[in-house]
Parts: structure tokens; C-alpha cells; sequence
């Protein structure tokens, strides 16, 4: 019998509620696991609207320690009943310090580990900066019930290095939750082709499943509106999107991928045996 995953994007609009978030959340991983998916990837910061339009204080009283936050408190059950893997992304607090997290939960409810974004960008509608500092975890790759998930967060997803370190730590598939969308200092400046070209060349470069999570929706009242483009797919070892939603569309992507014929047809084009990590700088 050949190895198999079968992984799965979620994609929805958040409001300012963080039970009916997780409640929303909650139903699509159901929905998602109903259909096959193993492995379910939620975009990111679903706790609440993409608060880092602006810097405000007030939003440093929704992170929580990794193990009590109320959206991992909330899917570790729901993650057994179903029996899938759910990377969980959230605003974590570690004494004085904050975060921006993914918890990796396993089939079992357990809590694998946490990994904190490496890269946090700072601009106009996207200032974390403010809020989180860069992750002190590495790169992480969780042996799952069902394969070995890489995940990245976001602006993680443009750096190669990143992707390429994850391959290399034994990863069969990567994942990227996310919140992209409008940019509020110019409005003609669309990011949605770019941002699934580089993801769609980190499966090329890597011979290996690409999985991103975005929102969706226009949210206001915290700065310039800001209206997330979705996009989300799933994206096979050639770059192909197997599986896309458009900027709008609600609901669940699911993909099975065929892990035995992955680890030949890596081993085949030859990208780890030739690569030249002495030359890198």
C-alpha cells in the first residue's frame, strides 16, 4: 500500500468575535474531515479581524500562553473526535515576550509543538512589528500521524530559505496560514499573482506539496479597510494548483498526495544531491 496524505485549506472571513471564529473555524475542519482530509490547515490569526492595520495596545490582551488559548483549548477535542492533524495559528504570549504562532496539533488532540513566525514584516496595513517579536523557534517540521508538515506563517512564505529548510528537515508537504490582501498605500498594487507564484516555486524547487490558508473580505474600523483576496490552493510538486478557491469563495480545498511516489520523484530530479550549500553565503 503507497503512502498517502490528504491535506486540506480553509477559507473564510472572521469577524470581531473570537468563540464565533473558532465556532466557524470548527465547522469547516468537520466539513473538511467529513470529505478525507488528515491534515487541515486554517488561515491565519483566525482568533479575530487581522488587527496589525494599526498600532493599538488594547490588542495585546488577546494572546494567551500556547497551551491555553482559548482556539487551541477549543480544536485539541475536535482534533481527536475527527481524527486529523490541525496547525493552529495564534497571538501567543510568553511572559513578557508575544508571538505570532502556529500550535501543531496531532490526531490525537496532543499538542506536538509551537512554532513562531521567523520573518515579521512591518509596513502600511501590515505593521506586526508592533506586536510580535521575531520567532526564537526555528524552522519546525512535526511527525503527524499522517506525514511530516512543515509549516511557515505568512511572510514566511516568500523566503526560499525557508522552504528549502523545511524540505530538508524531511517535510512531505508544507504549509503557510495566512492574512494577504489589499495594500492601503496604493491601491492599484495587487500582490495575489506574486504571492502564489513564489509558494508555487517553493513546490517546484523542493518536489513538494504547497498548502496556504488565506482570509477572505473587506474588515474595517481598524485603519485604512483592508479586503483579504483569498486565493487559497493547494499546489502539487510541479507548481500546479490542484486545487484553488477565488478571491471570495468560502469553504474547504482537498488534496491527496501520494507520499511514496514523492520521495522517488525528489530523489529522481536530483535538487538535494546537486545543491551547493558551501557556496551560499
Amino acid at each position: 500500500m503507497a503512502r498517502t496524505i490528504s491535506v486540506a485549506a480553509l477559507q473564510t472571513s472572521y469577524g470581531a468575535d473570537m468563540g464565533e471564529n473558532i465556532a466557524k473555524t470548527a465547522a469547516l475542519v468537520e466539513r473538511a474531515a467529513q470529505q478525507g482530509a488528515e491534515v487541515i490547515l486554517p488561515s491565519e490569526l483566525f482568533q479575530g479581524p487581522y488587527f496589525c492595520t494599526t498600532q493599538d495596545e488594547r490588542w495585546f490582551a488577546t494572546a494567551f500562553p500556547a497551551p491555553t488559548h482559548p482556539c487551541v483549548t477549543a480544536l485539541q477535542p475536535l482534533a481527536k473526535a475527527l481524527d486529523v492533524a490541525i496547525p493552529v495559528s495564534i497571538y501567543e504570549k510568553d511572559g513578557p515576550a508575544y508571538y505570532n504562532s502556529v500550535v501543531m496539533l496531532d490526531a490525537g488532540g496532543e499538542i506536538m509543538g509551537v512554532y513562531r513566525k521567523s520573518h515579521i514584516p512591518d509596513g502600511p496595513g501590515y505593521q506586526e512589528k508592533y506586536y510580535f517579536r521575531p520567532g526564537d523557534t526555528g524552522y519546525r517540521v512535526w511527525p503527524t500521524k499522517f506525514g511530516n508538515v512543515g509549516v511557515g506563517i505568512c511572510w514566511d512564505q516568500w523566503y526560499p530559505e525557508c522552504a528549502r529548510a523545511m524540505a530538508m528537515m524531511g517535510a512531505d508537504v508544507l504549509m503557510y496560514p495566512t492574512a494577504i490582501g489589499s495594500e492601503p498605500h496604493d491601491g492599484s498594487l495587487d500582490t495575489r499573482d506574486p504571492w502564489r507564484r513564489a509558494m508555487q516555486g517553493h513546490a517546484v524547487s523542493n518536489i513538494i506539496p504547497v498548502v496556504a490558508s488565506n482570509r477572505i473580505g473587506v474588515e474595517e474600523g481598524l485603519g485604512a479597510p483592508q479586503n483579504f483576496y483569498g486565493s487559497s490552493f493547494i499546489a502539487d510538486w510541479r507548481g500546479d494548483l490542484v486545487q484553488s478557491f477565488d478571491r471570495t469563495e468560502e469553504g474547504v480545498l482537498i488534496h491527496t498526495f501520494n507520499l511514496d511516489f514523492l520521495d522517488r520523484h525528489r530523489a529522481a530530479w536530483g535538487f538535494f544531491r546537486d545543491r551547493r550549500a558551501d557556496l551560499a553565503p
